[in-house]
């Protein structure tokens, strides 16, 4: 029987379901949070992502796939979403899906990057852009659950009106420490000049490398090569680095 459990299991997660909009937030000027009611949902990890498939009515369909931003709750599922404008599914859902309309998920997907509460060592997030979404789950989860992992967290934003979750890492929770970069324009008497991450930054907003934390990196490539580089080159071990990319 323990045999036939995977393949079963793997088959629910290829399956595509029908998602209905329950509601829908702005984040930024070109991010929608979109809460999705999805009957059937076998429950996700904090740190996966589902793919989203879009039809037209000529038939026409499209898939992209976005990370869940919500820590497990039943059958709801967030997905944050970043408008681009050359974007073929962005768009749409960013602007034109409203409450009542259906679209089709799949998944959960991924099972390296993801934080399970079971986890006891300290957690070093870094996140450039909308890649800060998958990581606002394990933060979200680790808040659910009552965890007292300790997390710190590098959050890299073009400029305070694209950086997404403000007010509810404003809030801030206990063990959870945000360190802000900007990279094209920092809000007024900011401490820092708007600038990339650099050693600096890593070394002041995280743990040392002697604490063994696992460090989870989201971002664009670009993003992810030059933090996980840093990493490296501060210490910490790659076994102990797990990265995600988009674009």
């Amino acid at each position: 029987m323990a045999r036939a459990t995977v393949p079963r299991r793997l088959s629910e997660r290829l399956r595509w379901r029908t998602a209905r909009l329950t509601r829908r937030e702005d984040e930024s000027s070109l991010a929608r949070t979109l809460v999705l009611d999805v009957p059937g949902w076998p429950g996700h990890q904090a740190g996966q992502h589902v793919d989203v498939r879009l039809t037209a009515e000529d038939g026409y369909s499209t898939q992209r796939s976005y990370s869940v931003a919500s820590a497990p709750d039943g059958e709801t599922v967030e997905l944050t979403v970043q408008r681009t404008d050359d974007g073929e599914a962005s768009p749409y859902l960013t602007d034109e899906l409203t409450v009542g309309d259906l679209v089709e998920l799949r998944g959960p997907v991924g099972g390296w990057f993801v934080w399970r509460p079971e986890q006891k060592e300290p957690v070093f997030l870094l996140a450039g852009g909308s890649g800060l979404v998958p990581l606002m789950a394990m933060i979200r989860m680790r808040r659910a659950v009552g965890s007292r992992t300790p997390f710190r967290l590098i959050y890299s934003a073009r400029s305070p009106e694209t950086q997404l979750f403000t007010s509810e890492l404003r809030r801030g929770d206990p063990g959870l420490d945000t360190t802000y970069v900007y990279t094209r324009s920092a809000p007024p008497q900011w401490p820092r000049p708007a600038g990339r991450i650099d050693a600096s930054v890593v070394s002041g907003g995280g743990w040392p490398p002697d604490f063994e934390p696992t460090c989870y990196v989201c971002g664009s490539t670009a993003f992810v090569e030059t933090a996980a580089g840093l990493l490296v080159a501060l210490g910490h071990h790659p076994g102990r680095i797990r990265t995600e990319r988009f674009g």
